[in-house]
């Protein structure tokens, strides 16, 4: 599993011309998933990602996580992440999960972020999303479960 987290001002998502996910401050996610991926994996990337201290203090440390500020969510399907560009110039994407079981950890993943309280929008798996944000920092992470553990 492998997320760009972008601490963002605001951030939304359009398909086909409607707006169908927003948020205010917080956390854009972009999600990829291979099929290597399990539950735990969802697991362990909520908690990391509610609790990394990404968000500035009074004295504008960064040294606040998610939960402390009651920040947003807005998470997105992401397949490219696992884009091979190794010796080729188009990407090959057979690192990527396929569509039933990325879409189960996906759903997982979403509702692991609402079940802590957390506001949280979400694109719409598969389709093509148009994605505006205002990067906050900027501040931009990549976090890869293979790399974490």
């Amino acid at each position: 599993m492998k997320t760009l987290i972008q601490r963002v001002k605001s951030a939304n998502v359009v398909v086909g011309g409607k707006k169908i996910g927003e948020i205010g401050n917080g956390l854009l996610v972009l999600l990829g998933i291979t099929n290597s991926d399990k539950e735990s994996d969802v697991d362990f990337f909520v908690d990391k990602i509610v609790n990394l201290r990404i968000f500035e203090d009074e004295t504008q440390k960064m040294n606040l996580s998610l939960l402390e500020t009651k920040g947003e969510v807005l998470v997105i399907s992401q397949f490219t992440l696992y884009a091979d560009c190794k010796g080729q110039r188009r990407p090959s994407f057979i690192n990527a999960a396929g569509r039933d079981f990325a879409l189960e950890l996906y759903k997982k993943l979403v509702h692991k972020f609402k079940e802590l309280g957390i506001k949280t929008a979400e694109g719409e798996f598969g389709a093509m999303m148009d994605v505006t944000l205002v990067n906050s920092g900027p501040v931009t992470i990549m976090l890869d479960s293979e790399e974490l553990r």
